[in-house]
């Protein structure tokens, strides 16, 4: 497909995030396929994690199309940019067409980005993920490859000010070994296995981060931080689901 929109985006964003100085740390990205179809899983810390995570396929030379909720394509300014990166809008009513596009995506060799916890972490730790990306790859005959992300929450996250001028803030993206799930595979497991997998690389990029201060907002808890607990971050997110269920209008 015609790659018009997705380089200049990228080259802008690499662009301000050098003026930025931000210090990108990678690892493992030697095993994002060269080509052919894969899921790239990433955990969820900030707004910017679909740049972030996208950079993890850059050493590959690959651009990764992520599944994003479909108000993102509907936003005037997003939307444009969304469409013209060739990423899959996902309808949260009708979820069935998204995963027929990406599945459509991954036999077409590409790479398809998912947040398999769907939202951001307000715990900054793992939240239960969907199995959405274990059955896309079993049906596409492609491998799962988990990426760990951590810092972005620095510069904009849920609940949150923006501070997307912030300078010098480190960024660590981990790639982990690829899995590579068959059709006779119990879904539920392996799906819980690709959570530890995902638990273990954030756990590997919080306490390898070159910032460890105690008592800021964006560490976890059990890290000396004071971001809320799991048990206080789901609380949080029932309370949006239910604000966001009394707002939507009647049918």
């Amino acid at each position: 497909m015609a790659e018009i929109v997705y380089p200049p985006v990228l080259r802008t964003a690499l662009t301000a995030f050098k003026l930025l100085d931000l210090r990108f740390h990678l690892e493992g990205t030697e095993r994002i396929p060269r080509e052919g179809g894969a899921v790239l899983v990433s955990n969820h810390v900030s707004y910017l994690d679909f740049i972030f995570a996208g950079f993890a396929a850059h050493p590959a030379g690959r651009l990764v199309r992520f599944m994003a909720k479909k108000e993102v394509f509907d936003h005037p300014v997003s939307g444009p940019l969304m469409r013209g990166m060739h990423h899959i809008p996902v309808d949260r009513s009708a979820g069935a067409g998204a995963y027929d596009a990406a599945v459509r995506a991954l036999k077409d060799g590409e790479i398809v980005g998912n947040f398999a916890e769907a939202t951001i972490s307000r715990s900054f730790t793992i939240k239960e993920i969907k199995n959405g990306p274990i059955r896309m790859a079993v049906e596409a005959g492609v491998p799962v490859i988990p990426v760990a992300l951590w810092g972005g929450q620095r510069l904009w996250t849920k609940g949150r000010p923006r501070r997307l001028l912030q300078r010098h803030v480190p960024i660590t993206i981990l790639v982990g070994e690829p899995m590579r799930p068959t059709p006779g595979d119990d879904i539920a497991a392996v799906t819980d296995d690709l959570r530890r997998r995902m638990t273990d690389l954030l756990d590997e990029a919080q306490r390898t981060y070159p910032d460890q201060p105690r008592g800021v907002w964006w560490q976890p808890r059990h890290l000396g931080g004071t971001a809320p607990t799991p048990e206080e971050a789901a609380a949080l997110d029932a309370a949006d689901r239910s604000r966001r269920a009394e707002e939507r209008p009647a049918r």
